[in-house]
Order: structure tokens, then C-alpha cells, then sequence
């Protein structure tokens, strides 16, 4: 090995006082981001980034580049769970049950039959804490960026409680925002596009937290029916990624098969 190349590999910072070696800082050998001026090509426009949207971007580039991600893909049949809810939308006119407010009763259920997932490491990374609480945090899409509320001590509140809470703060949230608090102390997020479309996606980890459910397009699917014919049920697909260093693979499957499985029952989740 010649003496350059080893002059110019990147060297551990080490502090000779305390006897410690530590690595490089994540990103410190990248290089710089390109300058480039585009209105050589063509017309442009150029517009600020949002505040709220550049530290989203800010948390979003750290959470990527420290978590190990994994994203594992699943379907939860909701064929029951969509005619039950229905029909207790016609019994009461006042509440809309949305299956955002189903999803997030069945991911409590999840997260006390796999408490690893309502857990974070803590700040050197040499512990892990168990939260014994279940706050749940929330996608919104809003004119202000993307803004995740959380919603506190679902494990208590009926479906009913939870889909009153939820329309409430996002409405705030898509009109006036939210505050710091309103959007900390989350155990565990939920992302939804199934207004939008999709089939599936790679949800960023929203550190502290461990984990992230995505779900997008709910979709018929043919399954064969006793008397030979076709039955269409109705499949949503479940994207969850996971930090690796605390969840490992086989545990990541059976969280999402115990959702669809809760799913299946709606009338236990609800009640």
C-alpha cells in the first residue's frame, strides 16, 4: 500500500485524553453538493424552502442516515372490518369512523403483544426503554409541510374518541399548525396514502421511535370461494419499517401479520 493512499484514507477522531477512538461524523466524507447554475439550460424558477419543511428535511436526512432501515411488505384483508364500519357510520351520523382510527386501535394491540416495538434506545445507544404508554403520531398533510400530531393514550379512548380527536387536530394542523408539544412524546407513527393511490412505499423511521406503518390504496383481490366461483375481498397493504438494531426480521413479520389479524375482527378492536 503506498504512502498516499494511506495519507488519504479518512482517519477515526481520537482524543488522547480520555483514550477514546471515535469515528467520522455521518456524511463528513461526502462530497460536496453540486452548484450548478440551471438557468444556463433554461428558464427557471426559484422559490425558498419552506421553514417547516427544512427541518423535516433536516430530521428525515439524520433518521435515514443513523437507523439501519428495513421495510417489510404485508396485506391485511379489511373486507369485514370496511362493511362493519360502514355501517356504523349510518347508526351515527355525528362521527365519521375513518380506518385510520381501526388502524390505530390494532397497532396498540400490536404494540402490547410486541413490546420491543414500543421502545426506543436511549441517547448512547446502550439501553433500550420500554414505554409502558401508547402515543400514537399521525401523517398530516398540510400547506405547511408534512406535520406528524400525536395522539396520547390510545390504548383508553374507543374509536369514536380517537376519530373526534383526530379530525380536530388535523384541521388544526392544515390551518394553523401545530406546536412542538402537540407533535412530541410519540411511541410509534402511522402514514397514510390510501387517499392518494399507491401499492407501496418505504416509510422513513421517525427517531426516537423504532418503527413506522405505511399504508397506501386499499385493492380487491380474487380469492377462491367454496363453490368454485370468485370472491373479492379487500386488501390493504402495509409497509413497516423498523430500525434493525432493535427489531429483527421475524419479528417485523409477525407485528404485521397480529394487524391484519386484529383487522379481521373489528368488532374487538372497537370495542
Amino acid at each position: 500500500m503506498s504512502v498516499e493512499s494511506v495519507a488519504n484514507r479518512p482517519q477515526a477522531n481520537t482524543n488522547t485524553d480520555l483514550g477514546e477512538t471515535r469515528a467520522p461524523a455521518f456524511g463528513a466524507n461526502l462530497p460536496p453538493w453540486p452548484h450548478i447554475d440551471f438557468a444556463e439550460y433554461g428558464e427557471v424558477e426559484i422559490k425558498p424552502v419552506p421553514r417547516i419543511q427544512k427541518l423535516t428535511g433536516a430530521f428525515l436526512t439524520r433518521n435515514w442516515l443513523t437507523i439501519p432501515h428495513v421495510t417489510h411488505h404485508d396485506d391485511a384483508d379489511i373486507t369485514r372490518l370496511e362493511g362493519y364500519r360502514k355501517a356504523r357510520n349510518e347508526d351515527n351520523a355525528t362521527v365519521k369512523l375513518t380506518p385510520l382510527v381501526f388502524l390505530i386501535k390494532a397497532v396498540v394491540r400490536a404494540l402490547q403483544e410486541f413490546p420491543q416495538f414500543n421502545a426506543s434506545l436511549d441517547g448512547d445507544g446502550k439501553n433500550i426503554v420500554l414505554k409502558k404508554y401508547f402515543h400514537i403520531g399521525v401523517a398530516v398533510d398540510t400547506r405547511f409541510g408534512l406535520l406528524v400530531p400525536v395522539l396520547r393514550d390510545c390504548d383508553k379512548k374507543s374509536v369514536e374518541e380517537l376519530a373526534t380527536e383526530l379530525a380536530a387536530i388535523s384541521q388544526k394542523a392544515r390551518e394553523k399548525g401545530l406546536s412542538m408539544a402537540e407533535m412530541s412524546g410519540g411511541c410509534f407513527s402511522i402514514s397514510s396514502l390510501g387517499g392518494f393511490g399507491g401499492t407501496g412505499f418505504t416509510p422513513i423511521v421517525n427517531a426516537p421511535e423504532v418503527a413506522i406503518l405505511g399504508v397506501t390504496k386499499t385493492r380487491l383481490t380474487a380469492a377462491p370461494a367454496e363453490d368454485g366461483g370468485i370472491n373479492w375481498r379487500k386488501m390493504l397493504p402495509l409497509s413497516l419499517s423498523y430500525d434493525h438494531r432493535v427489531i429483527n426480521g421475524a419479528d417485523a413479520a409477525r407485528f404485521a401479520a397480529f394487524i391484519g389479524t386484529v383487522l379481521a375482527d373489528p368488532q374487538a378492536l372497537a370495542g
